[in-house]
């Protein structure tokens, strides 16, 4: 009996060391088996809620002081933007025209003073956890042939500002593009002009009263007012609530959900809307359908900032669905010279990691290879500051890139269309399983 004891302890030791280890691939059959046995050890709903319940308290009651860029003393300067109203947008395009004519009648010809906004100009301060932007800056002149187009495009570009927040109305960037579309050709020069305009202005972009078409969707327990009408997102069935454009519309923000869930695609939103989730465990689910856009980034800012709530991401298993989730948390390249309005800090990477391919036994046939680009993009982001500050980021994505395999979000439904909602989130909020 005591032989038979320790065969079975010394049994036991190896499953225990077996679990740390990467596991052998199996048979279909068997990782169908090993990944439905997860909803056998979930505890019931009140369990994983007293553990949500604990972190949104935690969360609630920490004490976090903000700190700017001025607060590190740090050896460069940097160019950040606030807030204007229209009549403080106007008197700064007014001042940058005055200054063009005065260079003019000085000899010096026509130009503007524009931020650079290359990658060479911009920096990850780890202190703050976002990338900023250096304060360089370079004369665009009209009278140089390399420059002359888009010099004049930030003209256009100026007038139709100016005009815009002297009526106090707000376009789409496609409507600006279409107001002179022989000069600006293509969409993406007026709209990379656009950011520069934001730049040299110091104001954000939404001060300027251009936005974004809507994209990203909201649903679930948050109530909120947009110019003035009452918005319930439990009641927008399964497509959910368009996320405003113009953030300066929406206040009074109301809440009892425990965290905030964003999500990568719009596929794994419908799935969560229309099963529910939100009512299951309180919380409000949030994408942008993919790439986040800006009026996204702001909606995600707000409800962090007047709900103090955790934020959880859920997105696919390839370098891409990382670099979403940076985006939204320490800022994009493109608009570093905004990125303290559009940064979210502190969002809690939930899923779908490359560790959980194994652990939750995801089907051969829904591991992707990863092309010579997704390596390479995998490769170039481990030299990122932003990944190297996080341990355990930075061994999920070696781990990708070793194995050469990603995964999206939807491979759980081999399992069961609604395994995502009824038993892999809950399983992940049930170990704390995040980083």
């Amino acid at each position: 009996m005591a032989s038979d004891r320790k065969k079975r302890t010394a049994l036991d030791d190896e499953d225990e060391d077996a679990d740390s280890l990467p596991r052998p691939r199996e048979a279909p059959r068997q990782q169908a088996h090993a990944a439905l046995s997860f909803k056998k050890r979930l505890k019931p709903d009140a369990v994983i809620m007293a553990t949500i319940r604990a972190l949104c308290r935690a969360e609630q009651e920490a004490k976090v002081e903000p700190r700017s860029l001025a607060d590190l003393n740090l050896p460069h300067a940097f160019k950040e933007v606030a807030d204007l109203s229209s009549n403080s947008v106007v008197t700064e395009i007014e001042k940058c025209i005055l200054a063009a004519a005065k260079s003019i009648l000085a000899g010096h010809g026509f130009g503007f003073n524009v931020p650079s906004r290359s990658s060479a100009n911009q920096i990850y301060v780890p202190e703050i956890d976002r990338i900023v932007l250096k304060d360089k800056s370079s004369v665009r002149e009209f009278a140089n042939s390399s420059s002359v187009r888009k010099t004049a495009i930030t003209t256009r570009v100026l007038q139709l500002i100016h005009q815009l927040c002297i009526k106090q109305i707000h376009v789409t960037k496609r409507d600006l593009f279409y107001t002179d579309v022989k000069l600006f050709q293509d969409q993406g020069q007026s709209d990379a002009v656009l950011d520069d305009v934001s730049c040299m202005l110091g104001c954000t972009r939404s001060s300027l009263n251009v936005v974004a078409s809507e994209k990203g969707v909201v649903v679930g327990r948050l109530i909120f007012t947009e110019d003035g009408d009452r918005i319930d997102c439990t009641k927008m069935g399964v497509g959910g609530k368009a996320i405003p454009p113009n953030i300066d519309k929406v206040g009074d923000m109301e809440s009892d959900a425990l965290f905030i869930l964003l999500v990568e695609k719009d596929a794994a939103f419908m799935r969560l809307a229309e099963d529910r989730f939100y009512n299951r465990f309180p919380c409000v689910i949030v994408t942008a359908k993919g790439q986040p856009d800006v009026a996204t980034r702001l909606f995600l800012r707000k409800m962090k900032m007047d709900l103090k709530l955790p934020v959880f991401g859920l997105v696919d298993s390839d370098p891409y669905g990382l670099k979403i989730l940076s985006v939204y948390m320490s800022g994009s390249k493109n608009m570093s010279y905004d990125s303290y309005n559009l940064t979210t800090p502190d969002i809690k990477w939930l899923g779908v990691r490359p560790s959980d391919l194994n652990k939750y036994k995801i089907p051969e046939q829904c591991r992707l290879p990863m092309t010579d680009q997704d390596i390479k993009t995998g490769k170039d982001m481990l030299e990122e500051d932003f990944i190297k500050k996080d341990p355990k980021w930075y061994a999920e994505l070696e781990l990708m890139v070793k194995t050469k395999e990603k995964a999206e979000i939807q491979a759980l439904s081999s399992f069961g269309f609604q395994y995502l909602s009824e038993v892999y989130l809950p399983m992940k909020l049930q170990e704390k399983d995040w980083i």
